[in-house]
């Protein structure tokens, strides 16, 4: 009997140590299945700051944001966003990245979503508003402001706005009232209807009420609260002083101004030598063009190898005969490098064509105030050989006027005479005069010195 009991003890009690060790491991399990419906516990939230004009500077920072975000697990990113918009083909860019991320986004409008800055908060998650924060005015304008009227891009603009609100199941007919003024649409949840030749805008209350918005929330904490994360983990990205140079630098007006020193300050070094601060300055100006394009993520090394062939190769057409041809692939180069620099080489042309047409006022206007020290006097003869400078133009023959000589060889009617110790070449008025004749200077003119016989005189 005792036997038994042992031999089944020695049965159950393994069982049950591995029920046990089975139903340990199956707790987490059980745990984590739980917790799948909402957020895991101690989850990291990336709370990435959008506070300027959309522009391939921001763009290539929230990208970096982005990849250090995925790179982290982080279980969602809080874009808060304050912007009045700005370039429509980085805001596409920034829009894809958005909705393409293995983070979800949760935009948090604190201020202003225009324009460009609508557009990137559709294609996000979820909205959350801050009160008294405005979304919407999408139209499309150009540098000065003025509106864009060409159906193409409006239409362009209004499917991309309207694909964007679809994401989310927003209403498209409200986001492509934010792009076309020519649309008239009835708002029932607001009471009013957006009337034609009006652009929408909602305010965080509006947003609400037709959905595009899902909370508001008056702090980048209270919106965290709103996302209803347990225990988040808060990592505020931070650009790096590199990043904060870059976007500065690449603005278009800045990168125009730039591009405006560059060309001036080279070609006044090139036509007026000897100053040297323009030829620095110029160098400068493109040094800075290229190195917020590099850091920025848009120019490589070879850009810079291009901008420097250029150079060397107007430089070689100052010294080298070539009919142009240096300073025509000279140009090229220059041209190409520029715009293979610039993430938009169409806008880029726009600055480059700006700023040539800039530079050369500034050149002409430089040159003509030191024109006496133009390169162009190397190549110019300026001497003047006049008599006042010690220069004659040929031997003075006046002194021979009234002088008398015999003929050394027979005048038909150029020959030769003696006149004194000299032999001077001279010629009749058309008469022949034989050899050893007595002849008379009766004129001079510059070296033709005219003589008649003596006694023809007498």
């Amino acid at each position: 009997m005792q036997q038994a009991k042992r031999l089944s003890l020695k049965l159950v009690l393994p069982a049950i140590i591995a029920f046990i060790y089975m139903l340990a491991a199956a707790i987490p399990a059980f745990a984590a299945e739980g917790n799948a419906g909402g957020e895991s516990l101690g989850s990291t939230v990336y709370v990435i700051e959008f506070k300027q004009t959309v522009e391939p500077g921001m763009q290539k920072m929230l990208e970096r944001a982005y990849r250090e975000a995925e790179d982290a697990k982080a279980e969602r990113v809080l874009l808060v966003l304050n912007t009045l918009g700005g370039r429509l083909d980085s805001a596409v860019e920034i829009g894809e990245m958005v909705r393409g991320s293995k983070v979800p986004t949760t935009v948090f409008v604190q201020g202003k979503a225009v324009s460009a800055g609508t557009y990137i908060a559709l294609n996000a998650d979820q909205i959350i508003m801050q009160p008294g924060s405005t979304i919407g005015a999408a139209a499309v304008v150009d540098g000065s402001g003025e509106l864009i009227t060409n159906p193409k891009t409006i239409s362009f603009w209004t499917e991309e706005m309207k694909a964007a609100a679809l994401l989310n199941d927003r209403d498209p007919n409200i986001a492509a009232a934010m792009v076309n003024p020519n649309l008239e649409l009835k708002l029932d949840e607001l009471g009013r209807t957006k009337a034609k030749g009006d652009i929408l805008t909602l305010s965080a209350g509006d947003a609400l009420k037709v959905g595009y918005a899902e909370f508001t929330a008056s702090s980048v904490d209270d919106a965290i609260a709103k996302m209803n994360l347990q225990q988040p983990n808060i990592v505020h990205f931070e650009a790096s002083v590199m990043e904060h140079i870059a976007q500065f630098l690449t603005m278009p007006i800045v990168m125009t101004v730039l591009l405006i020193i560059g060309i001036a300050g080279i070609a006044i070094e090139l036509m007026i030598p000897g100053f040297g601060a323009p030829g620095i300055i110029g160098v400068i100006g493109f040094a800075l063009y290229f190195f917020g394009h590099y850091i920025a993520g848009f120019a490589g090394l070879e850009d810079v190898i291009l901008f420097i062939i250029g150079i060397l190769l107007l430089v070689s057409e100052l010294f080298v005969p070539s009919f142009g041809i240096l300073g025509i692939l000279g140009s090229l180069s220059l041209i190409a490098s520029v715009l293979m620099a610039a993430p938009n080489p169409k806008s880029a042309g726009l600055s480059l064509l700006v700023a040539v047409i800039a530079a050369g006022i500034i050149v002409y206007l430089i040159a003509k105030r030191f024109a006496h020290r133009g390169i162009w006097n190397r190549f110019i003869l300026r001497d003047q050989l006049t008599t006042a400078e010690g220069y004659v133009s040929n031997a003075n023959k006046t002194s021979y006027l009234g002088l008398s000589g015999k003929t050394l060889t027979p005048l038909r009617p150029a020959g030769t005479i003696r006149l004194g110790d000299a032999r001077v070449d001279v010629v009749t008025s058309g008469e022949f005069i034989a050899a050893g004749a007595e002849v008379t200077v009766i004129k001079v003119e510059g070296a033709r010195v005219v003589v008649a016989l003596k006694e023809e005189q007498q």
